[in-house]
C-alpha cells in the first residue's frame, strides 16, 4: 500500500473558477476536493491520504460530518507552500516515517517510497480507475508513471447536440491516438532528479496561449539534456493539435505519426533524469478536471448523469467494486506548521 497526495493549493498557476478556488466548488452537495478524498477511501492500494492547500478551508470542508463518517483511511491536511512543486515535495517530506511537523529529507529506503499524486478537482474520479492505474503503474517498475486516457474514454462527456452542455478536452496527438492526461501520477519523488520541471510544465499547461508556448519552448531549449529533442516533439505536438482543432484531421494524422509514445517517454526520461513511462487507463473520469466556468456549468447540469454513467462503465470494465472490510472512522489530522524557506 502507498500514500496519496491530493494537490489542492490555490497559489501561482492555480486558476479560479467563478472567482472561487476550484477545489471548493460544489457538485452534488460536496466540494470537488471532498469527491477526490472519498473516492480514495475505496482504493485498496492507498494507505492514507494527504491533502495540501489552504489548511483552514480544507479543515472546514473535509471536517464536515458527511465526509468524516466516510473516512476509513487516515486523512492529513497540510498548509500549502509557494507553488505546486513545493506542495508535492514538501508534503512528501512530511509523510516519511518519523518526519515530524517540518518534514525531513528522504534517505535509505525513503528513496524508493512511491506516492500517488492527483489533483483536487476531479469530481468524476472512480476508485476503480485509480486502482487500475496504481496496479499497472507498479507493474511498470519505473520511477515516474504518468496517466493518460484515450479520446474514446471521454466521448460520454461531449455535448449530445450542438448548443447543449458538455465538456470537450484538448488532446495530445500521438502516433497511437489522441490522448488526454488523466491527472494521475505515480512517482518515487526522491528518484526524480529534475522534478522541478513538473512545475514548469504545469505552469505552461494552457498551450493555446502563444506567450506560454514561446516561454516554455525557450526553457526546453536551454535544458542540459534532451532539450532540443523535446522541443522538436513539442513543436510537432502543437502543430498537430492546431490542425486537429481546425478540423484538418488528415494533416494532424500525418504529423502525429512522428510522435510515438515510446520516443516521448525516452525524451522526458532524459530531461527529468529519471525512468518515466505512460500508463493508459480506459475509464476516463480522472481526466475531467474543472478548469473553467464553461466546464463547471456543464458539470452542474449533467452531474448525476455523468456520475452514474461512470459508475456503470467502471462495473462493466472492472467488475463489482471490491468491498473493503468495515473499520472505524479514521482520524482527520491538520498539520498547522508550514515553512516557505526552501527547506
Amino acid at each position: 500500500m502507498l500514500p496519496a497526495i491530493v494537490t489542492a493549493g490555490d497559489r501561482r498557476a492555480a486558476k479560479a473558477v467563478h472567482g472561487e478556488s476550484k477545489v471548493y466548488l460544489e457538485l452534488g452537495g460536496l466540494s470537488l476536493v471532498a469527491h477526490v478524498v472519498l473516492a480514495l477511501q475505496h482504493v485498496p492500494e492507498i494507505s492514507e491520504v494527504w491533502v495540501v492547500g489552504n489548511a483552514e478551508r480544507l479543515e472546514s470542508v473535509l471536517g464536515a460530518e458527511s465526509v468524516r463518517r466516510a473516512l476509513r483511511k487516515p486523512l492529513h491536511v497540510v498548509p500549502q507552500f509557494r507553488n505546486l512543486y513545493e506542495n508535492a515535495w514538501q508534503t512528501f517530506r512530511r509523510l516519511l516515517p518519523g518526519a515530524g511537523p517540518r518534514g525531513r529529507d528522504p534517505i535509505g529506503p525513503d528513496l524508493d517510497q512511491r506516492v500517488l499524486y492527483l489533483s483536487g478537482d476531479l469530481p468524476f474520479a472512480q476508485p476503480e480507475e485509480i486502482s487500475r492505474f496504481v496496479q499497472e503503474g507498479l507493474a511498470l517498475d519505473v520511477d515516474y508513471v504518468v496517466g493518460l486516457v484515450s479520446e474514446d474514454s471521454l466521448t460520454a462527456f461531449y455535448p449530445k447536440a450542438p448548443g447543449e452542455p458538455g465538456i470537450r478536452m484538448a488532446y495530445f496527438n500521438l502516433a497511437e491516438g489522441r490522448f488526454r492526461q488523466s491527472n494521475l501520477h505515480l512517482a518515487r519523488p526522491a528518484r526524480l532528479e529534475n522534478r522541478q520541471y513538473v512545475e514548469e510544465m504545469y505552469e505552461h499547461r494552457y498551450q493555446k496561449e502563444l506567450g506560454n508556448i514561446v516561454r516554455l519552448a525557450w526553457k526546453l531549449l536551454r535544458t542540459e539534456q534532451g532539450g532540443a529533442r523535446l522541443l522538436y516533439y513539442y513543436a510537432i505536438m502543437h502543430l498537430a493539435g492546431l490542425a486537429d482543432r481546425h478540423g484538418w484531421r488528415r494533416l494532424a494524422d500525418r504529423l502525429r505519426r512522428r510522435l510515438p509514445l515510446s520516443r516521448v517517454e525516452k525524451t522526458l526520461s532524459l530531461l527529468m533524469r529519471t525512468r518515466l513511462r505512460f500508463c493508459v487507463t480506459q475509464l476516463g473520469g480522472c481526466a475531467i478536471d474543472i478548469d473553467n466556468e464553461h466546464d463547471y456549468d456543464a458539470a452542474i447540469q449533467r452531474f448525476d448523469e455523468w456520475r452514474e454513467a461512470q459508475a456503470t462503465r467502471a462495473r462493466d470494465l472492472h467488475g463489482a467494486r471490491l468491498v473493503l472490510p468495515q473499520a472505524p472512522a479514521a482520524p482527520l489530522v491538520v498539520h498547522r506548521e508550514a515553512t516557505h524557506d526552501g527547506e
